[in-house]
């Protein structure tokens, strides 16, 4: 049984302007669990009748499961650098794997995320993905809640976590097929900037909620289950509101063909650097502050704590988009040039001016170089369909497959630099008890990238009076 669209009944849905948009919205038609047949946002018609009203609902609860994604993905990071203070007796070295698993395995499922809306259904993995969430949410509730809990369960609890890192890909996925492609770069951007600041949110949040009415303790429980009625609210939405698209097809052969592109691998090493450093930052923060300035690790208000490491993702979140807006304007090379002789600059300054700077100095050191990895982040991602689209091999059909295939492979591969930084900064500590080396390591693969960047992007469009 189907059901054509009938505006009139559809409170979020706006009736046709005209006979020939009434024509074309009677052919979209609804089956029952909600699948939509005959969907077209490239139909002017179809599009300003019923269909932006439906993408546009579909984008607000799509933004609000992945905003809770990257919730729970950075739930240890605040919660690992607690766990000394719950009686838990786990080393550096521990506590920096807490931090980065999540990442791993976040970054790992970014990959099948990435084709499971078109095999199940966008509605259908929304609810499915955010349920998925459950899982870290009460298990580390649960872990938490007894100091005598084996490190390798809490290291199990927290791999959980990394479903919420993988959500980021199916949600872009998703939305990739509601919109038309004038208005895709605003979509997929609104539902990345409000997936990010999930980060920001989770560690102001979760020192506030584990530590009010606490008096000296901290009650760790409470940092997974006060997300529970929120990821069901996700769920109820997405099956009351969301809808299936019958025309999303996932594209294995396009995956194919990006991954034997030569640019699909430089533009992931860029992403590693933007985003990698986002991510990987931001899990870290809470504990750079805690180990460098323990007495602003968490500062009281009230009767609850307030831990300032929120800025940093906060920060790079809002800067995401201000990186794409001056990419369209001065070329996306250029500004992810720019960005990483920022980043090298500002990290090379944290490591000298530490020592005098003291902890304000240092806070304000890595807004600015959060700031540079956001803004980098979105220069870098709005790279990726303008280098396939001028330098790919095929012709213009096969060039868009590849670059719609490559941004979710290198969504997913850019992730694994939450990994791999918080790494970096434990094999220091380790090794010399501190963490200048690796500092002095970024600097090194920021000006790396950035010669890279220069190298396969800038100079040739420049000698070719193009621009990237």
């Amino acid at each position: 049984m189907t059901d054509t669209v009938d505006t009139r009944d559809t409170p979020d849905t706006e009736a046709p302007r005209s006979s020939a948009a009434a024509t074309v919205a009677t052919a979209l038609t609804i089956r029952p669990r909600r699948w939509i047949d005959g969907w077209d946002p490239e139909d002017h018609a179809q599009w300003e009748g019923a269909g932006r009203a439906i993408a546009r609902r579909n984008l607000r609860w799509s933004i609000f499961a992945e905003f809770l994604g990257f919730v729970v993905w950075q739930l240890w990071s605040i919660v690992a650098v607690s766990l000394p203070e719950a009686g838990f007796a786990l080393s550096t070295g521990e506590i920096f794997w807490l931090i980065s698993i999540p990442s791993l395995v976040g970054a790992t499922l970014r990959i099948p995320y990435s084709f499971l809306v078109p095999l199940v259904g966008g509605r259908n993995w929304t609810i499915i993905s955010a349920g998925l969430l459950l899982a870290p949410a009460i298990a580390l509730a649960v872990c938490v809640a007894n100091p005598d809990t084996p490190f390798g369960v809490l290291l199990a609890a927290a791999a959980l976590a990394g479903f919420g890192g993988g959500n980021f890909a199916s949600s872009m996925s998703n939305i990739t097929y509601f919109y038309p492609q004038r208005e895709k770069g605003w979509a997929l951007g609104l539902n990345a900037a409000g997936g990010n600041l999930g980060a920001a949110v989770a560690q102001f949040v979760v020192p506030i909620v584990i530590t009010i009415g606490a008096g000296a303790a901290v009650n760790l429980p409470l940092a997974g289950w006060i997300w529970v009625p929120f990821i069901l609210v996700a769920m109820v939405g997405a099956w009351r509101r969301m809808d299936n698209l019958s025309n999303a097809k996932a594209d294995l052969a396009g995956s194919a063909a990006a991954l034997r592109e030569p640019h699909l691998w430089v533009l992931s090493l860029l992403y590693i650097g933007t985003f990698g450093s986002f991510i990987g930052f931001a899990s870290v923060f809470p504990k750079l502050i805690a180990d460098q300035f323990p007495d602003f690790g968490a500062i009281a208000v009230g009767g609850a704590s307030v831990s300032l490491a929120f800025l940093g993702a906060l920060v790079g979140s809002l800067a995401r988009p201000y990186g794409g807006r001056l990419a369209d304007r001065f070329g996306g090379a250029r500004i992810t040039m720019c960005a990483f002789a920022a980043m090298g600059t500002i990290t090379l300054a944290v490591v000298l001016a530490l020592p005098v700077t003291g902890f304000w100095g240092f806070l304000g050191l890595f807004l600015l170089l959060f700031a540079a990895a956001g803004i980098g982040n979105g220069s870098t991602y709005r790279m990726v369909p303008i280098v396939f689209a001028l330098r790919a091999s095929g012709d213009e059909t096969a060039r868009k497959r590849k670059a719609a295939a490559a941004l979710g492979l290198i969504s997913a591969i850019g992730a694994y630099g939450g990994f791999l930084i918080p790494q970096a900064l434990n094999l220091s500590f380790q090794t010399t008890g501190g963490y200048a080396g690796a500092f002095l390591g970024f600097v090194a693969g920021y000006a790396v990238l950035l010669a890279l960047t220069a190298l396969v992007y800038v100079r040739p469009a420049r000698s070719r009076g193009q621009q990237i």
